[in-house]
């Protein structure tokens, strides 16, 4: 194969990869996706990555027409260590969303059962307070109408008992991967 068919071949597998990345190329990751060795770029987006990798097909290309061997050699095995780093990143996306998924949902049972659990404390207190006014309530009206209270409130706690109950339940079949 000559020189300048395998620069189409590579150049075509740019713009495949490019075609590739172009629905998640511009959604940042928390920190850089690629150790400083392999990309110079410290960006969290895999389009920042890509511009990289098209820097260095022009700089092969350059060196190619000026016929320098040893930078040949060089520049196109970083090129191709980038190409495929970033479709293993490519192939993995399926997997980290997964993953993300999997922690959301995780975080959310857990954010659910620390509110149900002030719910509950909130609950007991109005309970023990209504409680304790109860006895102070001189006509039998006002301590029928404390008592439904009373009542609802009651009636509220249970109901917060049993989604506590619920998703504790969750959180175990989370945990036990089911």
């Amino acid at each position: 194969m000559s020189t300048q068919t395998l620069l189409q071949s590579l150049e075509q597998q740019i713009e495949n990869l490019a075609r590739e990345i172009e629905p998640i190329a511009h959604t940042p990751a928390q920190q850089a996706r690629f150790d400083v060795t392999l990309f110079a770029s410290k960006g969290t987006r895999l389009r920042e990555y890509l511009a990289e990798v098209r820097v260095n097909f022009a700089q092969l290309c350059q060196v190619v027409a000026e016929n320098r061997s040893a930078q040949v050699a060089f520049v196109a095995e970083r090129l191709v260590s980038q190409i495929t780093a970033l479709q293993r990143e490519l192939a993995t996306q399926t997997l980290r969303n997964a993953d993300k998924q999997k922690e959301r949902q995780s975080s959310d049972f857990y954010s659910k059962l620390v509110e149900h659990q002030q719910f509950e404390r909130r609950l007991m207190a109005m309970i023990q307070d209504r409680e304790s006014n109860l006895g102070k309530l001189a006509t039998f009206s006002e301590q029928q109408l404390m008592q439904k209270e009373l009542a609802a409130l009651e009636g509220r706690l249970m109901r917060c008992r049993q989604a506590l109950i619920k998703i504790e339940r969750s959180i175990e079949r989370q945990e036990r991967g089911f």
